[in-house]
């Protein structure tokens, strides 16, 4: 019975004890330091973007003091090469930026957390944007990437080279047959009418007006069952490269982006194409002013649409994925740090930041925007994101594409080795992989992204 009751005293004590210890209390006006946090982040891109985001990383550390923000950038295909290991590994960067060709691929993994519980909790704030365009990242019913603007399929231009051939200015209501004629007055002159049309970009352009898409909506086989669409917009586009009249593979992959090399540049092709954020970075290196042409009809209205420029994605394996959260709130929300920003990764999804940016920003970005207010007046909803295994059959398309160039292969027997290969990889149980094709470059060169 002693032994209990000394048992119990040393109990009491004990609780006493307990309760003469200090506790840390927050009192009004009392300041409490709060636990440092490191979050790592990635993401592609060319100079003009990773000075941009680096300033805005200072920034948000600036107002954050107990957040450092270690970051890492590469080009498009290198960023994807890099990010695989991290995936395999279950280490990926807090946030990380994300193409929506690849948002299906690491959602499907439970790579990505779901971003709607901290856009409900207002944590992402998304209270003056449109709700379509947030939800644009979103699948089987969650959010997995925040959109970091939109852009939209355009062609660009040098006023002064159009004027020296003797060609008038595309408008609104121009026509591909319009383009190919301008074609016909550029034989013999050393004169390029375009540049290299990024195939699964501009065919989806091309299905859009005839109604169709790439992909149908299951994602599990091709999206159109007439191969004579696929024979008359490859079959022109193969007409084109044999008269000379658009880049041939070895000048893409090769010259193109580089000033000094690349025939746009020098004057030596009429338009470019790609996305509109890539508009600014070109304007600027080109050195002269530049006009936006809209896509060629006929039904540029059903075929065009805004895409996200990209996604920033909160990583599932983070440990700190509310202070990611927040700083994606403030990317994409605070005045200052789009001031930075320039819209140069889509035109902004918050009305408060896009009127206010609009005020100040250089004649490109005013440009930029103005263009994707027209589509989105002037254009139809995007189609799905590409399926788990888009990337392995765009690298087919891509592959065939350049042999159609080349003049090694007929658009009919292209046609037809495409559409057996699609359906073979979309029809197979997805692989959960994370090859990445080494013609991804390509399409960060046409897009920017």
């Amino acid at each position: 019975m002693s032994i209990w009751f000394r048992f119990l005293g040393i109990l009491c004590l004990l609780t006493i004890l307990a309760g003469c210890t200090p506790q840390l209390v927050s009192r009004p006006g009392m300041i409490v330091e709060e636990e440092p946090i490191t979050l790592h982040m990635a993401w592609w891109g060319g100079q003009m973007r990773n000075e941009a985001t680096a300033a805005v990383i200072d920034l948000y550390e600036q107002q954050n003091p107990h957040v450092h923000i270690k970051y890492e950038y590469n080009n498009f295909n290198e960023y994807w090469k890099k990010l695989a290991p991290y995936a395999a590994g279950n280490t990926l960067p807090d946030i990380i930026q994300m193409d929506i060709s690849y948002l299906s691929q690491y959602s499907s993994l439970n790579l990505l957390e779901d971003l709607a519980p901290y856009m409900d909790r207002g944590i992402i704030d998304t209270s003056d944007m449109d709700e379509g365009k947030v939800r644009i990242g979103e699948m089987d019913g969650k959010v997995y990437g925040m959109s970091l603007g939109v852009n939209a399929l355009m062609g660009y231009y040098d006023p002064e080279i159009l004027r020296e051939q003797g060609i008038e200015e595309p408008t609104v209501d121009w026509t591909w047959d319009d383009f190919y004629a301008m074609g016909n007055r550029l034989h013999d002159k050393d004169m390029y009418l375009g540049t290299y049309f990024t195939p699964e970009q501009f065919f989806a352009y091309y299905l859009r007006q005839h109604g169709m898409k790439l992909y149908a909506e299951d994602g599990q086989r091709l999206g159109y069952e007439d191969d004579t669409l696929f024979i008359d917009y490859f079959g022109r586009m193969q007409q084109m490269a044999k008269e000379k009249l658009i880049f041939p593979p070895d000048i893409w992959a090769s010259d193109i982006g580089k000033p000094d090399r690349d025939p746009f540049y020098r004057g030596q092709a009429l338009f470019n194409w790609g996305y509109s954020n890539q508009f600014i970075a070109t304007s600027r290196e080109y050195g002269k002013p530049l006009a936006i042409a809209p896509m060629p009809g006929p039904h540029s209205q059903e075929a065009l649409f805004l895409k996200p420029g990209m996604f920033f994605s909160v990583a599932s394996n983070s440990r700190h994925k509310e202070e990611a959260a927040r700083f994606i709130s403030f990317f994409v929300n605070d005045i200052e740090a789009n001031k930075l920003l320039k819209g140069e990764r889509g035109v902004p999804l918050s009305s408060r930041v896009k009127v206010q940016i609009k005020q100040i920003v250089d004649p490109e970005v005013q440009q930029v925007f103005d263009y994707v207010d027209w589509v989105e007046r002037n254009s139809s909803p995007m189609d799905s994101p590409d399926p788990v295994s888009g990337s392995e059959v765009t690298a087919v398309l891509r592959e065939i594409y350049d042999q159609l160039l080349f003049g090694r292969v007929t658009p009919e027997q292209a046609a037809r080795q495409f559409r057996e290969e699609a359906s073979a990889i979309l029809g197979e149980k997805p692989k959960l992989t994370f090859k990445v094709s080494e013609v991804s470059e390509v399409s960060e060169k046409q897009t920017m992204e």
